[in-house]
């Protein structure tokens, strides 16, 4: 044991976290306290960033009338998707993608403009201010969940008429539309893989030593 080790019980709690942290698409309608809101965005704003660029932006959308609009983009895309799933058309569109009416709050995730000047890390891995807004979800995503608020990720949307709607610079990005709010339950295991769409694969399978595709011994 190291001497840096958080206790047990702390230890316990952060793999809890991890493993019921879950992508939910229902969601009560309930509000969020603005302190609990305040601590996520703060969890968030704490993530690893390559070169500390800090590239997350995130845009609250409190205006009904601008979540209809959100939410009907999003429709527009889960209709095209479900045609180029070919056979999977109709089992997909079975499956609820999102809780933008009825969740307690959404958030547009987004990358912030002017990144180029940004090169410590990203040199030759320019994407890694990607990944930092990604670090920066799931950060969020972990703290909603000890809080016990649901997260769910939306992906689908073509970024260039969401970035119009909310009137973002030209070289900025939207990621991710994030639906948050209270839950009536979390989903035993990740909904596609209750909804038989998907399985989790075996960690080994994953896993490879000293060059691709060799096991681990």
């Amino acid at each position: 044991m190291t001497k840096n080790r958080y206790s047990d019980a702390d230890c316990a709690a952060i793999y809890r976290a991890i493993y019921e942290r879950r992508d939910m698409r229902h969601f009560l309608s309930d509000p969020i306290e603005p302190e609990i809101l305040t601590r996520l965005l703060d969890a968030a704003h704490h993530a690893p960033s390559v070169g500390f660029m800090q590239p997350w932006r995130f845009v609250r959308i409190s205006c009904p009338d601008l979540r209809k609009t959100i939410h009907a983009l999003v429709e527009q895309e889960r209709i095209r998707t479900a045609k180029a799933l070919n056979e999977r058309e109709d089992e997909f569109m079975k499956l609820k993608v999102e809780g933008i009416l009825e969740c307690g709050a959404v958030l547009v995730a987004a990358l912030c403009e002017q990144r180029d000047q940004y090169v410590l890390g990203r040199r030759t891995l320019p994407e890694m201010d990607l990944a930092s807004l990604a670090c920066a979800i799931q950060n969020m995503w972990l703290a909603a969940r000890a809080e016990g608020l649901g997260l769910g990720w939306v992906s689908m949307f073509e970024p260039e008429p969401l970035k119009t709607l909310l009137k973002m610079p030209e070289d900025s990005l939207p990621i991710a539309i994030l639906c948050l709010g209270h839950v009536e339950k979390f989903y035993d295991k990740p909904m596609l893989e209750q909804e038989q769409w998907e399985d989790r694969k075996d960690l080994n399978t994953f896993l490879f030593e000293n060059a691709w595709n060799v096991p681990c011994r």
